[in-house]
């Protein structure tokens, strides 16, 4: 390819690189622009950087009951998943002595979030007895016409005789006594105590989230810990295309499979409102579908008026709801930041001397060459903070001092590939190549060693952000990005940057102050097995220092042979 060829080639690489940084800082920009929220070009902070939100959550048991570490242990995983599925990064929730969890969040969380945690009872199943309105749910294995249930007179009690109840859906649960206080009460008003927990063997009056609706609800039949998953999603036809309507897709453990199949049996042929089950959290019904199949293999969908929105905030209520133990809030309180500004100041300190001492040393390395070099570092640090922002506004990603960390460590990383790609351009110029074709020779050298290096570091940042929890995972999750980013910059910037400089005078002739002193390089050149090729016209000097340095890169199966010479001899 001719020397224009070459440099078009390079060209059109540089920029695909400035349209991708333009196309990223464009999407901030327009958020920005019509104020969606959360759009900013600042990162956002982590909890040890900004402070935040400290919840305490105490568990509410039954008395003579007491809370062990696996229960406590368990909490603060589902805990933890809970807030994760809001997309809230670097919260913090760990155990305080044998009783409480903390919930610590950086910034201060939406309402959604707030009542995702504070909602900490168990997940339970109970049939639906009677109703205030009608239902709009219905559930089965496929979509089906949603029966509507007439609303439920309250005037009149609902048991049919004095006889013991046989299963969960028998109205000889409502005594006198449950069905009045049905009748008086009213949702706008408190009814229950904080933290209240319920007898899962008898029925109980309660009223759903939004405090419109009342129900009486039979006792306990499905605890939500046997749910498997539950999902958002669209509902498709039997052909397999989508009707844009919303549904929450619902899979049970063996265990649940085997409850929700007896259960929908014998909710099937039931008249409304009593075909309905009730879904509570915290005792208050999150959801009451009605049953539209008899369900055996623990696959189940809700179907009703649902939103995208919607739908998501039940799946992730009844994925994440299940709790070995019920909580209460004890406490609620915002925190100052663990390690504030100074800290952060410390860390970038830290940064900028890790990269003048990298610049110095490119300096005395490469000459001229430090141009290429102080450009990667500035592109890198450019599309990193660009990508940092935008994850921060679409992802809710917050920066830690771990994530900073990550960010240091990445200096490293983009020096090693621009320090491996320059020895191999060298040491094709030491075989006798034209710094054009020195350049390419290189390239094809040092990008599969590149990829091998970058590819050992993201696999590196994958299993930490897999394994660890908290701060270790901003420290991998930074990781990782700044090595994707790495291998953008080398191909996009660092080669095509190389092959313009090489076809400039300054860098093609060779000069001492470009980098590629090809005659410095010819006189001294390392051809392997201990040994340098040394120019006649070398002086005594340099010589024997090459002879020294020969010396030390002689592997220990090279020494003894030398010895063994030396011996021979």
């Amino acid at each position: 390819m001719s020397a224009n060829g070459i440099v078009k080639g390079a060209q059109k690489r540089l920029t695909w690189l400035g349209a991708i940084a333009a196309i990223l800082a464009g999407i901030i920009g327009l958020g920005v622009l019509f104020q969606a929220a959360g759009a900013s070009f600042v990162p956002q902070l982590a909890l040890d950087l900004q402070g935040g939100t400290q919840i305490i959550l105490t568990p509410q048991l039954a008395n003579g009951k007491t809370v062990t570490a696996d229960q406590l242990n368990q909490a603060v995983a589902i805990i933890r998943q809970r807030v994760d599925s809001t997309g809230v990064s670097e919260a913090s929730i760990t155990t305080q002595g044998n009783s409480n969890v903390i919930v610590s969040i950086p910034g201060k969380p939406d309402d959604n979030t707030l009542k995702l945690i504070e909602a900490s009872a168990k997940l339970q199943f109970r049939p639906v007895l009677a109703t205030s309105a009608s239902s709009t749910a219905s559930v089965g294995t496929s979509t089906e016409t949603t029966r509507t249930a007439a609303a439920t007179p309250t005037g009149s009690p609902l048991a049919t005789s004095s006889a013991a109840p046989t299963n969960g859906s028998d109205l000889n649960w409502v005594s006198p006594a449950l069905q009045a206080q049905y009748e008086n009460l009213d949702c706008s008003k408190q009814f229950r105590a904080p933290g209240q927990v319920d007898d899962d063997s008898k029925p109980v009056v309660t009223c759903d989230t939004a405090l419109g609706t009342k129900f009486i609800l039979g006792p306990v039949e499905i605890q939500g810990s046997d749910i498997a998953n539950a999902n958002a999603g669209t509902v498709n036809t039997s052909t397999g295309a989508s009707t844009g309507n919303w549904a929450i897709n619902l899979s049970f453990n063996g265990k649940g499979t085997s409850e929700f199949a007896n259960v929908t049996k014998r909710l099937y042929p039931l008249s409304s409102p009593r075909n309905q089950f009730a879904v509570t959290l915290d005792g208050y019904v999150i959801t009451a579908p009605q049953t539209n199949a008899v369900i055996t293999n623990g696959e189940a969908q809700i179907t009703g008026s649902f939103t995208a929105q919607t739908s998501k905030s039940l799946a992730d209520q009844l994925k994440y709801g299940s709790l070995p133990i019920g909580f209460n809030v004890l406490s609620k309180e915002d925190i100052s930041a663990t390690l504030g500004s100074q800290q952060l100041s410390s860390g970038l300190l830290a940064g900028a001397i890790g990269l003048l001492i990298v610049v110095l040393y490119s300096f005395l390395q490469y000459r001229g060459l430090a141009v290429v070099t102080v450009g990667s570092l500035v592109v890198a640090a450019l599309l990193t903070y660009i990508m940092v922002s935008l994850l921060s506004w679409r992802q809710g990603y917050r920066l830690s001092l771990a994530g900073v960390t990550g960010l240091i460590v990445s200096i490293g990383i983009t020096a090693d590939s621009f320090i491996i790609y320059f020895e191999r351009v060298r040491d094709e110029l030491r075989d006798g190549r034209s710094l054009s074709a020195a350049v390419d020779g290189g390239w094809k050298r040092a990008i599969r060693t590149i990829l091998v290096s970058d590819g050992i570091s993201f696999l590196a940042a994958t299993v930490l952000y897999l394994l660890t929890v908290g701060n270790v995972r901003g420290f991998a999750y930074t990781l990782g990005l700044t090595t994707i980013i790495d291998v953008l910059v080398v191909v996009l910037f660092t080669h095509p940057m190389l092959q313009i400089l090489a076809t400039r005078e300054f860098f093609s002739s060779g000069s001492k102050w470009s980098g590629f002193d090809v005659n410095t390089m010819k006189d001294i050149a390392y051809v392997g097995r201990g040994q340098f090729r040394v120019s006649e016209n070398l002086g005594a000097g340099k010589a024997a220092k090459a002879s020294k340095e020969a010396t030390k890169r002689q592997t220990i199966a090279e020494r003894k042979s030398a010895e063994n010479k030396g011996e021979a001899n």
